[in-house]
């Protein structure tokens, strides 16, 4: 049995930064209303023209993971893509990965876990490494969320909050069993799944001959919908669970965390965390406040950034943390 390690980390994010400020010219907001609820002061937005797409940005930040990783792209085995926005309805990215990075035939799963999506791929990759099927897998996490927010008063509650990006990761079979990634820990509860929910496009919404031929502005199912105040509930009860779970089960405690990389939800759940888990402010990264919520993309953009900035070293006990629609949520413990 072997254990698997993150050998390269690498993020890309578009160009266009929109402010608070650019936001309420749209909607009735302002930027006191945003970063009082939220901790966002900006995110970045695919612009008309620039090219990106969601899986273009997830070509832009696997090739930085790769060369950092110091493995060749003929030796990637395996591609697994987390997103909730596809750039096709099918197939799915991981597909358009292979095909841009000029990769041999290898496999290619998507995942679709939104919030939790990079965690719960970063387990799958894991697996396949730990039971010796592949030594390189490649983990992309993308989100254009722009193209999909309702950019009016109705839809603020929700478009405030997202912002477009991608991160990857390279993980890589390593022979010490106690390094790398020691665990991973997935849940999921649908009994809330429409508290957090895009319901349409969906072939359990409605024919398409018909939504061809009723194309009602009002129909607001095609818009994100989220039920913040329930969300916000569950998601500081999920994410001290299973943090605390990844830490049981490898006789850790709080104090050993040296890194916690929550997902980039809102700025006041990370804080609760932090609160709550005693952690001081250099063993939490957060990076909301200029990127807003990338859904599967935060925690891989978050975790990068984390390692360029010399905040995490060899040795230290990381730990990456995620809840979102679904309800889904999920927690690594990593041994850098």
């Amino acid at each position: 049995m072997y254990n698997s390690k993150i050998a390269g980390l690498g993020y890309y994010l578009p160009e266009n930064v929109v402010t608070n400020d650019d936001l309420s010219k749209l909607m009735d907001t302002n930027d006191e209303w945003i970063q009082e609820r939220t901790g966002i002061k900006e995110r970045r937005h695919v612009a008309n023209g620039d090219g990106n797409t969601t899986t273009s940005m997830g070509v832009k930040a696997a090739e930085i993971a790769i060369e950092r990783s110091g493995v060749s792209k003929d030796e990637i085995d395996f591609i697994i893509f987390a997103t909730l926005s596809p750039d096709y309805y099918f197939p799915g990215p991981g597909v358009l990965v292979q095909r841009e990075l000029g990769l041999k035939t290898v496999g290619a799963l998507d995942v679709r876990n939104q919030c939790s999506g990079f965690v719960y791929a970063v387990s799958v990759a894991d697996q396949f490494i730990k039971t010796g099927m592949y030594k390189n897998v490649l983990v992309i996490g993308s989100e254009l969320h722009s193209k999909g927010l309702d950019m009016t008063t109705r839809g603020r509650g929700v478009s405030v909050i997202f912002g477009d990006g991608a991160g990857a990761a390279v993980l890589s079979r390593e022979e010490d069993t106690s390094k790398g990634i020691l665990s991973t820990h997935l849940h999921s509860e649908g009994e809330h799944a429409e508290e957090l929910s895009l319901i349409a496009p969906g072939m359990g919404k409605r024919w398409v001959t018909d939504i061809m031929d009723d194309n009602n502005p009002d129909d607001a199912s095609y818009y994100p919908y989220m039920n913040g105040q329930f969300v916000f509930k569950n998601a500081v009860v999920r994410f001290s669970e299973v943090i605390m779970e990844g830490l049981q089960t490898n006789k850790l405690q709080p104090t050993d965390i040296d890194m916690l990389i929550p997902h980039q939800a809102n700025l006041r759940i990370s804080q609760f965390i932090q609160k709550k888990f005693k952690l001081s402010d250099d063993q939490v990264y957060n990076n909301i406040m200029k990127y807003g919520n990338t859904t599967a993309a935060s925690i891989p953009i978050a975790l990068t950034e984390a390692w360029e900035e010399g905040k995490i070293k060899e040795g230290d006990t990381v730990v990456l943390a995620a809840f979102g629609s679904g309800f889904t949520w999920a927690s690594a413990i990593i041994k850098w």
